[in-house]
């Protein structure tokens, strides 16, 4: 598995930070906000594969490009990003070694708590 960080998602979030566009949650919330697989088949169909990855912090080049499998660590609702799922990137792209992932998720939470304060 090719996993490499996505930088335009990465940018996106960065844009949707800035905005203010946040859910300040923790890790344990994440998995009752992230989005489940009929929501993410309903943005897909709405808006196709390439804001569908805007998404995912990381992408997988081992698979192709317009499947679910190419986009790894999911950051968000499809509207705002979530603290708790920045948490749970970072965490995962540790234990995998992904350290460009890793630092992406880290330095994003970063921003998100300076603009929480």
């Amino acid at each position: 598995m090719a996993v490499k960080l996505h930088n335009s998602a990465f940018d996106h979030a960065k844009k949707l930070i800035n905005a203010g566009h946040v859910v300040v949650d923790d890790r344990d919330a994440w998995s009752e906000h992230q989005p489940s697989a009929q929501q993410e088949n309903e943005f897909i169909h709405r808006h196709g594969w390439k804001e569908y990855g805007k998404w995912y912090l990381g992408i997988d080049d081992a698979e192709p490009e317009q499947t679910k499998g190419h986009y790894k660590f999911p950051y968000g609702d499809f509207e705002r990003v979530h603290r708790g799922g920045l948490i749970a990137a970072e965490v995962r792209a540790a234990r995998l070694k992904y350290l460009d992932l890793e630092d992406a998720a880290i330095r994003l939470r970063e921003m998100m708590d300076k603009q929480d304060r």
